[in-house]
């Protein structure tokens, strides 16, 4: 079977990118303020293994240590691992994408979405209210969006 060249094969239908678009801003953009909900209530338990001579009496076992379990007791907490595990899907959906859509368009397109999508999570979780300058940081983005794109199509 012959390879095809990649300009005479098929491209998916625009609304296939649209929703790859929305996916990665929201799976970015939204578990942001959850994540950070998350460590920040993130109490975790005293550990007296880590309290020991051998332990203390090392700065780099210390720390090393200590670090271990910071990580393994924050993705042992569902209200941190959930949104991160979302989060880094989004990532996955992000590579998928920009295999198959314009680079150029792409990266603007979805980090816009991130940062429009964490602003109106922060709202939702954190109950922040939407500043007007945030409000027209977030039509200027849109807009600027629009003309990158407008300026690929023409």
């Amino acid at each position: 079977m012959e390879d095809q060249d990649p300009a005479t094969q098929p491209q998916p239908p625009v609304i296939n990118y649209i929703l790859g678009f929305l996916m990665v801003g929201i799976a970015w953009g939204l578990t942001t303020p959850f994540i950070r909900r998350a460590a920040k209530d993130h109490n975790p338990p005293r550990r007296a293994w880590l309290e020991s001579d051998a332990i203390r009496g090392s700065r780099l076992k210390s720390k090393v240590y200590g670090g271990l379990f910071a990580v393994f007791d924050l993705l042992r907490n569902p209200r941190y691992a959930v949104p991160l595990i979302v989060n880094l899907t989004g990532s996955v959906w992000f590579f998928l994408l920009i295999g198959k859509a314009e680079l150029s368009l792409t990266v603007p397109i979805v980090n816009t979405l991130a940062f429009l999508f964490t602003v109106i999570g922060e709202w939702w979780v954190e109950k922040k209210v939407i500043s007007r300058e945030t409000m027209i940081g977030m039509v200027l983005s849109i807009g600027g969006i629009a003309l990158c794109v407008h300026s690929k199509s023409s």
